[in-house]
């Protein structure tokens, strides 16, 4: 997450500053290779193994955190203004099947390694639960990740910079020209005079932090930024602990009837059919209606839902966990996954990339992002000790006593609520230009078609 955040903040820079396929290219290279070193980490005993693998985890995240930004502007500037939620939207939710494929993967290679390795489980021998080939089970479903982005690697290189940055930023109008005239199909060379005129207007050059960029943009910044850390209060929180709360209810037996390799198949399966279920579909659900619907409908019915199923879950907390009530909980708690991702996971993903001036687009997004990360990171550590039990004697080893589960997820339903009222902040975009949007060329139609892919469309 630390990682993550780092790499949003800077390559989100770097991208206005170089360009969007520069950059992304860089992004990706480091994933391959930093997944690739993730599975072959080494050390002397196992703190050494950490230790290099947490390093080299650090920059996969700094790399993951690139890709936030990048993917999303060049996405929102190659694509028009009637269909480019929906594009944006795609891009994220490819994801979806990223986390699916992730935990099938775990599920195939976790089977072939207990059917070929047989273990006692833990209560019966501590140590020989955990097979030595076991190391490599988790060391394979590290390196598998960057099979697929590997795969990436020549389109993402084929792929020209946009036209959007090359005018823009760059300000290069003869070349943004000649591109659009390649994929338009138009001669666009007779209006390259009056785009130039336009994209070199000191009015529409102010900087980050100058005074119009707070008149103009300060209010949408803090929407994007706060909504995004809201959510992922909450969603990382459900994320990093489905193991603990599928235990808690008995989805997953605990962890002494089990080896260690059929550890990781329960929680693979577990984690899977969330995924399968909720999280998948409510991707796509978003991918299918925001351009119907909006982003702002869309962000705000998903902050509401998962506020309703968030406290539907905590204040009956220990009806949930009786025996004969486990199915009713998992429909729940997989409802406020649909609702996350049919909603503002997707959304604040999605707007940060249309609202901003393009020679800061990819920089204020990656700060959105890098916002959110910043929540995960409270979320994940903050649910970490209040989640513990009031009862000192029955908290985890080295944690003092929390508030418990159920007021930790009454507080994650308040942490939603906050969120939908301030997705008030953030505008609609759907149907406009990006330069109505931003404020760049909005009352001249004819230069929009020779700085922007949309401009006519």
């Amino acid at each position: 997450l630390c990682g993550t955040l780092m790499g949003q903040l800077f390559f989100g820079w770097l991208g206005d500053k170089l360009g969007r396929k520069k950059v992304y290219g860089i992004t990706l290279i480091m994933m391959i290779l930093c997944s690739v070193a993730s599975g072959l980490s080494f050390g002397n005993s196992p703190k050494g193994v950490m230790t290099t693998l947490c390093f080299f985890r650090f920059w996969l995240g700094v790399g993951i955190g690139g890709d936030y930004p990048l993917s999303a502007t060049i996405m929102s500037e190659y694509a028009n203004k009637k269909t480019r939620g929906a594009f944006i939207a795609a891009v994220f939710a490819m994801q979806g099947f990223g986390i699916l494929a992730g935990g099938i993967v775990a599920l195939v290679f976790s089977s072939i390694f207990d059917h070929q390795f047989p273990s006692p489980i833990y209560s019966v021998d501590p140590v020989g639960s955990t097979v030595p080939q076991a190391d490599y089970l988790w060391r394979i479903i590290l390196m598998v990740g960057a099979l697929p982005a590997a795969m990436t690697y020549y389109w993402r290189m084929k792929m020209p910079e946009t036209a959007r940055y090359t005018a823009l930023v760059a300000k290069n109008i003869k070349q943004a020209t000649q591109d659009m005239s390649k994929v338009l199909q138009l001669d666009l060379e007779a209006e390259e005079e009056t785009a130039e005129k336009i994209v070199r207007d000191p009015k529409l050059n102010y900087g980050l932090f100058s005074k119009e960029f707070l008149r103009r943009h300060g209010l949408p910044l803090l929407g994007t930024t706060s909504t995004w850390f809201l959510l992922d209060i909450a969603f990382y929180s459900q994320n990093l602990f489905q193991k603990d709360i599928f235990s808690a209810i008995g989805w997953i037996p605990k962890a002494a009837t089990m080896n260690a390799v059929h550890e990781v198949y329960k929680i693979g399966r577990a984690q899977t059919l969330i995924a399968l279920c909720s999280t998948v579909p409510g991707y796509w659900f978003t991918v299918t209606f925001i351009d119907i619907m909006g982003r702002f409908a869309i962000q705000l019915m998903g902050f509401f839902f998962m506020t309703v199923f968030m406290f539907a879950i905590a204040f009956p907390y220990d009806h949930w966990i009786k025996p004969d009530n486990r199915i009713g909980f998992v429909i729940i708690y997989s409802l406020t996954f649909f609702f996350a991702n049919f909603g503002p996971n997707a959304t604040t993903f999605v707007v940060p990339a249309e609202i901003f001036p393009a020679r800061l687009r990819s920089t204020c997004h990656g700060i959105s992002a890098a916002a959110g990360k910043a929540g995960a990171i409270v979320g994940a550590f903050g649910f970490l000790y209040a989640a513990q039990s009031k009862d000192k004697t029955k908290t985890d080893a080295g944690y003092p006593p929390g508030i418990g589960v159920k007021n930790s997820l009454i507080m994650l339903g308040v942490v939603n609520f906050v969120g939908m009222i301030m997705t008030f902040l953030v505008p609609e975009s759907k149907g406009k230009s990006l330069e109505e949007l931003s404020g760049e060329n909005v009352k001249d139609e004819t230069a929009s078609s020779v700085v922007a892919t949309s401009g006519r469309n």
